[in-house]
């Protein structure tokens, strides 16, 4: 299945049969369906949206079609060209914008692309709504505009430079203890948008960026997701340049991965984890990330009095739970970091600024800095089952198993053991039931993983 309509967004690789990939009737017919839903629901004639898109070959030609279908409903586009997730989330409100479109098929290698749908506070919009806009596109019940009443285009080249400005402009970020260090920074920015934004940031921070992959062309020279397997080429550089570390984004920008200057892993799920710590040392509140992300961020919260929750896995779950606790920093374990004081999205662009500052006020090296934090490991592992096991009644019983634990069903079921835990979700396109563990070490964190197939096997 290479085209994947979800509340969040449509997602496809490019080309193929229409229905089945992401082919040019399917981007036209879901960009008419989210103006069409803006439209009915908002209280004015004159809408505008943002678009922005990562660097992916196919990216100009998504752009046109979106763009052009957008003021063929008579809406008009404001578009930022090559730009990250975060940059158009900001913009939206920045410039009073009605909803906005991001092209982007995030970590997914470049056959794919995406369309990502934001409300009018630059966030993607909630699953009811995202709900609401596939049934349109279901039903096509479009209605374009005359030629009297098409949308305006305009472009906007200063997105880049207004994004960085706000996190130059936040208390937390502390411009000259950055600039006092004069730090090496290699960047792997997957030959994508992450190579124009990044070293425009690190220039305002005084830092010095050697570029690995950062021509803005599409062609991504390794697996775009940002994980160890991928990385050896960064890692080597970092060592061989004498770095202080090394900063990997993925395509659009929302997540972001540390090397130290061992040219080792500072690892995904600790770059939240070092942003709160230095966050909460400086102002108690509450930490939120997903169930499957790391318990560090919970220790670290502890260690500063302050707070630590957990929502469903999905960005915008996240989102609605900071919301409701009023976070000072959240995020998932994927290396996305969730500023507040910014916007509610995960933003690469602020994550480094951050945790720079971090860094530069600890005084220590990237390594010093990771051996500071509990050290756990993850495992992730499968069972799959046959079509006709009902898995939610399966889940009950795993729950009813373990009710002497400390057991959450906010998004599958996660049992929280005194030294580890497991995570358990139900696929929503087969019958497999996804298993996280998280432990002390890889063989525990692993061993319980097998432990959990073979309970639920009994249980079958």
């Amino acid at each position: 299945m290479s085209l994947i309509k979800s509340i969040s967004g449509i997602r496809g690789t490019i080309g193929g049969r229409v229905g089945d990939n992401l082919t040019p009737l399917d981007v036209v017919k879901f960009a008419s369906a989210f103006g069409t839903w803006l439209q009915n629901n908002k209280n004015k004639k004159d809408l505008t949206l943002i678009i922005g898109r990562d660097a992916r070959i196919s990216g100009s030609m998504v752009n046109s079609l979106v763009t052009a279908t957008l003021q063929g409903l008579g809406i008009h586009v404001t578009d930022l060209g090559l730009s990250t997730t975060p940059t158009v989330e900001v913009m939206v409100p920045e410039l009073n914008a009605d909803g906005g479109i991001i092209l982007t098929a995030s970590h997914n290698p470049k056959q794919w692309n995406a369309l990502k749908l934001l409300n009018d506070k630059g966030e993607f919009i909630s699953g009811e709504n995202g709900a609401e806009v596939l049934a349109l596109a279901e039903s096509e019940d479009f209605n374009y505009a005359e030629v009297d009443d098409l949308g305006k285009y305009e472009t906007r080249e200063d997105a880049f430079d207004i994004h960085i400005q706000k996190i130059l402009d936040l208390p937390m970020v502390d411009v000259e203890a950055i600039k006092a260090k004069k730090y090496k920074i290699v960047l792997d920015a997957v030959n994508s948008t992450g190579g124009i934004a990044i070293p425009m940031l690190l220039d305002k921070l005084g830092c010095e960026t050697v570029k690995l992959y950062c021509e803005p062309n599409g062609q991504f020279p390794h697996n775009p997701e940002p994980l160890k397997e991928h990385l050896g080429d960064i890692c080597e550089l970092v060592k061989k340049e004498k770095a202080d570390f090394g900063v990997v984004v993925d395509p659009d920008v929302d997540r972001l991965a540390l090397i130290d200057e061992k040219g080792e892993m500072f690892g995904e799920e600790y770059t939240l984890v070092a942003v709160a710590d230095y966050l909460l040392k400086n102002k108690k509140g509450v930490a939120i990330s997903n169930l499957s992300s790391s318990r560090a961020l919970r220790d670290v919260a502890h260690s500063h009095h302050s707070e630590y929750f957990a929502s469903a896995v999905g960005e915008v779950n996240v989102v609605n739970l900071m919301k409701e606790k009023n976070a000072v920093i959240g995020g998932e374990g994927n290396g996305g970091i969730i500023y507040p004081d910014l916007h509610y999205g995960r933003d690469s662009l602020v994550g480094v600024a951050l945790f720079l500052t971090h860094l530069a006020k600890e005084n220590k090296t990237v390594s010093e800095l990771r051996a500071g934090y509990p050290s756990y490991f993850m495992g992730k592992k499968k069972i799959e089952l046959t079509p006709e096991i009902n898995v939610d009644d399966l889940l009950t019983k795993v729950e009813k198993e373990y009710q002497n634990e400390e057991v959450s069903t906010v998004d599958g079921v996660k049992i929280d053991f005194e030294n580890n835990w497991v995570h358990l979700r139900k696929s929503n396109t087969e019958p497999i039931i996804r298993i996280y563990t998280e432990a002390k070490s890889q063989e525990e964190a692993d061993q319980l993983g097998d432990e959990m197939i073979a309970k639920i096997n009994s249980l079958i």
